[in-house]
C-alpha cells in the first residue's frame, strides 16, 4: 500500500440537531469574544446569537454577500482585528465559510493579505497560527468545512486565487443537515454537484488514496440519489445524505486534490462572478467524458473512470457510454444553467483554457487534457 499523510480538520460533529446541541458551548468555551461570519442576511444564524446571548457573549457580526473578494477581506479583516475576537465562526455555504476561514487565518498577523495569496503574492506562510474557526455549513456542497483554504476573487483581475495553510483546517466543524433544510432547489441543486464533482474528482485523481477511495467512492451514488430526491420535494433523509456528502467531498479534496472541472472553474468564477457550484454542474458531464476518452480503457484512471460512469449508468437507467451525456441532461433539465447563460462569452473559451493550464487544481487530474480538450469541454458545457 502506498504512502500517504491525511489533514483533517480538529473535530468533527455530524448528525440532525448536532449544531443546536454543541455550537455555543463549543464557542463558549473557546472565549468570550469571537466573530461571526454570515450570510447576505443573517437570517440563517439568528439561532446562534440568540444561543450565545443567552450565555451573555454578544460577537461581532460581519455579514458575507457574495463568494469573497479581496477589498471584501480586507475591510472584514480590519474591522475583526480591532475586535481582538478569541474565535471565529461562520455559518452560511462555502462563501461565508471560505471568508470566515480567511479572517480566522489572518487575525492574528500584521501584514498585508495579498503577501499570503497564492499567484497573486508571493504564497507567503502565515505569520502566525490561525484563531480557531468553527464551521457551521447550511449548504451541501463546497466541503469547505473541511478544508484548508479559502478562495479569494481578485477584483479587475477576472480570475481566483487561494490563502492555504494546512493550519487553516476547522478547528470543529459541525454538520447539521437540519441547518440546509429548505434551502432553495437551484441552490441545493448546484451546491449539491458541486458536492458530487468533489467526490468524483478525488476518487480518478493522480494523488487518489486508500483513505480517499474509502469516503468518496461509497457516497457517489448516495448523493446522486439524494439530489433526485430533492429535486421531487423537501427530504431530511436526503438533506443528510448530501451533507455527509459534502463533508466527504472536502476531505477527499483536502487529501487527494481535484481536478479539470475546478481547473476550470477557478477561471470561470474570476471571469464571469458566476456560482462556483452552478459552474462545476455545468462541467461534469463534459469534463468525465474528455477523461474517458483520453484514458486508456484498462490504465489505472481509465478503470476509475469507468467505475465512475457505471455508478452514474445505474442512477439513471442508461448504458454507460451515455452516462456523462446523461447526467448533464438531467442537470440541465433540473435548472441548472449552462456556461453561456452564467456568463461565459464563447469568444472567451480560448483565453480560458489557456489560463487553466496552470490552475493548481489540473496538476491532479487523471489525464493530460491540451488546450483544445479543454475547449470542447467548455462549448459542451456552453
Amino acid at each position: 500500500m502506498s504512502a500517504f499523510t491525511l489533514a483533517l480538520p480538529g473535530r468533527i460533529h455530524f448528525g440532525s440537531g448536532e449544531a443546536r446541541a454543541r455550537a455555543a458551548a463549543t464557542l463558549d468555551a473557546l472565549g468570550r469574544r469571537g466573530v461571526i461570519v454570515h450570510g447576505a442576511t443573517g437570517a440563517r444564524a439568528g439561532w446562534l446569537i440568540d444561543d450565545l446571548a443567552a450565555r451573555g457573549i454578544a460577537p461581532m457580526l460581519l455579514p458575507c454577500p457574495g463568494e469573497p473578494t479581496l477589498p471584501m477581506l480586507e475591510a472584514a479583516l480590519a474591522l475583526a482585528r480591532d475586535h481582538r475576537p478569541a474565535w471565529v465562526a461562520a455559518v452560511g455555504g462555502g462563501a461565508a465559510l471560505d471568508l470566515g476561514k480567511a479572517l480566522a487565518a489572518l487575525v492574528p498577523g500584521t501584514g498585508p493579505v495579498i503577501r499570503h495569496l497564492e499567484t497573486a503574492g508571493p504564497g507567503a506562510p502565515l505569520e502566525a497560527a490561525p484563531l480557531p474557526f468553527v464551521a457551521l455549513p447550511t449548504t451541501a456542497g463546497t466541503g469547505a468545512e473541511a478544508t484548508r483554504n479559502a478562495v479569494i476573487g481578485l477584483v479587475g483581475e477576472g480570475r481566483k486565487v487561494s490563502l492555504r495553510d494546512e493550519r487553516m483546517l476547522p478547528r470543529v466543524a459541525i454538520v447539521d443537515p437540519d441547518l440546509t433544510l429548505g434551502c432553495p432547489w437551484p441552490v441545493t441543486l448546484a451546491s449539491g454537484l458541486d458536492a458530487l464533482t468533489q467526490l468524483i474528482e478525488p476518487y480518478v485523481s493522480a494523488r487518489a488514496n486508500p483513505f480517499t477511495d474509502a469516503i468518496a467512492l461509497p457516497a457517489i451514488p448516495r448523493a446522486i440519489a439524494a439530489l433526485r430526491a430533492l429535486e421531487a420535494q423537501e427530504d431530511p433523509s436526503a438533506r443528510g445524505a448530501m451533507a455527509w456528502a459534502s463533508l466527504s467531498g472536502g476531505i477527499a479534496l483536502a487529501n487527494a486534490g481535484l481536478g479539470a472541472v475546478h481547473g476550470l472553474a477557478g477561471v470561470i468564477g474570476g471571469l464571469t462572478g458566476a456560482a462556483h457550484g452552478a459552474i462545476c454542474g455545468a462541467l461534469l458531464g463534459p469534463v468525465l467524458e474528455a477523461n474517458r476518452a483520453a484514458l486508456p480503457s484498462g490504465s489505472a484512471g481509465g478503470v476509475r473512470i469507468a467505475q465512475v460512469c457505471a455508478i452514474i449508468a445505474d442512477a439513471f437507467g442508461c448504458d454507460a457510454a451515455e452516462a456523462p451525456a446523461t447526467l448533464a441532461r438531467w442537470a440541465r433539465g433540473a435548472g441548472l444553467p449552462g456556461l453561456a447563460a452564467q456568463g461565459l462569452d464563447p469568444a472567451d473559451h480560448g483565453r480560458v483554457a489557456q489560463a487553466a493550464l496552470g490552475a493548481s487544481s489540473m496538476k491532479a487530474n487523471p489525464a493530460v487534457l491540451p488546450p483544445r480538450t479543454l475547449e470542447a469541454i467548455l462549448k459542451a458545457a456552453a
